[in-house]
């Protein structure tokens, strides 16, 4: 029984296989989403080794990073193997992965496209299972001032008052302002309440000169610009 054990530890493995080693010898890029986790968990169970649970894993969440994210401590040690530290390992790793991402799209402070917009907020509201809804304040050269949350909401929707948003941007000196909110859905088509919400809050900002930019519905992986679409 302790030789049939040891072929699953990593130590026991041949040099090429081992995830630290590869990593050493071939750099990060060599390795599999599998096998970064392994690293992360060190050990797997007496069925499957490190890299074959971090597959297993991976595979109940279709081999999505972004849902792999969403799993609590809970969700993963249900898996034979995963404890409460390794899960917590797991968690910790992505949440750092995703305000590296975060922190990187705020390097870049100009806003010049819808795609600037998406790239800043898609890890803030991107794959939540609620609804948020938030402005992004903008100098006249389109430099971020300022980006917070106006509503949170249920997966049916949020509330948002036009006066709160242009109290923040009078507040900020704010030349213009974008509108961002997620679809919990995935649909990135605008409903009818988005449309006269977007032309409530321009007619509004129209008054105090303060220009409504631009309006994005955003979910994981894709976006719909109001601006693009000429909706505004």
């Amino acid at each position: 029984m302790k030789s049939s054990l040891k072929t699953l530890t990593i130590k026991n493995w041949k040099e090429d296989d081992r995830p630290r080693e590869k990593l050493l010898n071939k750099g990060k890029f060599a390795l599999s989403n599998a096998e970064l986790i392994a690293i992360l968990i060190g050990t797997g169970n007496k069925e499957e080794n490190a890299v074959a649970l971090s597959k297993r894993i991976l595979i109940s969440v279709d081999n999505n990073l972004n849902e792999l994210g969403r799993l609590t401590v809970n969700d993963l040690t249900k898996f034979k193997g995963i404890g409460e530290a390794k899960a917590i390992t797991i968690i910790t790793a992505l949440e750092l992965g995703l305000r590296r991402r975060l922190e990187k799209a705020l390097e870049k402070t100009k806003i010049t496209s819808s795609n600037d917009v998406f790239e800043v907020m898609q890890p803030i509201i991107g794959t939540l299972q609620h609804e948020e809804f938030w402005i992004i304040f903008l100098n006249n050269s389109n430099r971020i001032l300022h980006k917070s949350i106006l509503s949170k909401g249920g997966l049916t929707g949020t509330l948002v008052d036009s006066r709160i948003v242009f109290k923040k941007a009078v507040e900020l000196s704010a030349t213009g302002i974008i509108l961002c909110h997620n679809h919990p859905s995935g649909t990135v088509k605008p409903s009818t309440s988005d449309i006269n919400l977007t032309k409530k809050i321009k007619n509004a900002g129209d008054i105090l000169d303060i220009k409504v930019l631009d309006h994005l519905i955003i979910t994981e992986k894709k976006y719909t610009s109001f601006a693009d679409e000429n909706l505004l």
